[in-house]
């Protein structure tokens, strides 16, 4: 892998929108390792978000304010003079879209229509990698997805991302908008406190000596993806834009290409965690989502001379050895609440 180029990102400045999520939190971490002046939109102030959390907030500015103002998302981008958009900020949650269709499509499909106008009203940003998901294919009887295949999302999040995929390739196409969008497997990795997710759920219930409730039949399909991985995989988009015009209009998969089950994740972390006494519960009473799906990043290989650096393994070392801080973290704040208590 050639990878990102650290000095690159020196002295730039970057717009993250969906910052105080795990996966904006790793980026706003790794470009102001790369030295980057980072302008974060914030929604809400998440405190145990890792932007939040860990100080992040005290090194980079914050702004705001939310995805459906275009007049403040204009305002940033000229005051701050934006050079590059990250566009992350989303409704991300598969169940919370069955439960919220009008605000997931709002938030995710107006939302990213407002970033990307007020970037061509503004007229001074030089590329926006926006993250859509592997969900925008929707159900496929030819698998593992590619690139050139039809978006066909059917339920309210993997609509909200075909609408999202479509609405960057008219921008790049009809204005000739510098974006491009990533389309990611399954991220996982620490920092992620959506627990109703698999790999974090699983975690915590094994941390807590407890059995990991499935709601499917364990039998789904699904391509995974380390976060760090894949903060790698948007700064080299990023950064192959600058040299290549023509990725405009573009979308990339990135996965690590491997077909597992839910189950097999889940026997791979009990082994991981030393324990495969604790049998998951498969409930079997998931609807409404697609029973499998995985890609080829071979586009992302040829084009941008990207492959995953740290792969399932480690990376699930990483993020179990960040979830037991996390968890020990937590014991020691509830301890200690108790204590004042007494």
């Amino acid at each position: 892998m050639t990878g990102s180029a650290p000095q690159h990102w020196k002295g730039r400045t970057v717009l993250v929108t969906g910052a105080t999520g795990f996966l904006g939190g790793w980026l706003v971490k790794e470009l102001y390792a790369r030295g980057a002046s980072i302008v974060a939109l914030i929604r809400d102030h998440a405190p145990r978000s890792m932007l939040v959390s860990e100080g992040w907030l005290e090194r980079i500015s914050a702004v705001n304010g939310s995805l459906g103002d275009l007049a403040l998302l204009r305002r940033m981008i000229c005051e701050y003079e934006i050079d590059t958009i990250f566009h992350l900020g989303a409704q991300t949650l598969v169940g919370v879209g069955k439960k919220d269709p009008v605000g997931t499509l709002e938030c995710n499909v107006q939302g990213t229509w407002n970033v990307l106008d007020a970037a061509r009203q503004a007229g001074i940003v030089k590329r926006i990698v926006v993250a859509s998901s592997d969900k925008a294919y929707g159900t496929s009887h030819e698998l593992p997805y590619r690139e050139t295949y039809a978006l066909q999302g059917e339920f309210p999040y993997d609509v909200s991302k075909s609408c999202t995929d479509l609405i960057c390739r008219m921008y790049a196409l009809t204005y000739q908008l510098p974006v491009a969008v990533t389309r990611c497997g399954n991220l996982f990795g620490g920092g992620d406190l959506n627990f109703s997710r698999t790999v974090p759920g699983l975690i915590l219930a094994t941390l807590q000596d407890e059995r990991f409730l499935i709601r499917s039949d364990g039998k789904f399909v699904r391509d995974f993806l380390y976060a760090r991985d894949a903060v790698e995989a948007y700064l080299c988009l990023a950064e192959r834009m600058s040299e290549d015009g023509s990725l405009a209009g573009e979308a990339f998969n990135f996965s690590l290409e491997i077909r597992l089950t839910v189950l097999d994740v889940v026997e791979k972390v009990l082994e991981m965690m030393g324990r495969q006494d604790l049998d998951p519960i498969i409930q079997n009473i998931a609807s409404n989502e697609v029973r499998e799906q995985y890609m080829v990043a071979g586009k992302a290989r040829e084009r941008l001379d990207w492959v995953p650096k740290y792969g399932l393994e480690k990376g699930l070392e990483e993020t179990i050895a960040w979830y037991k801080d996390y968890h020990r973290r937590q014991a020691g704040t509830r301890n200690q609440a108790r204590n004042d208590k007494s």
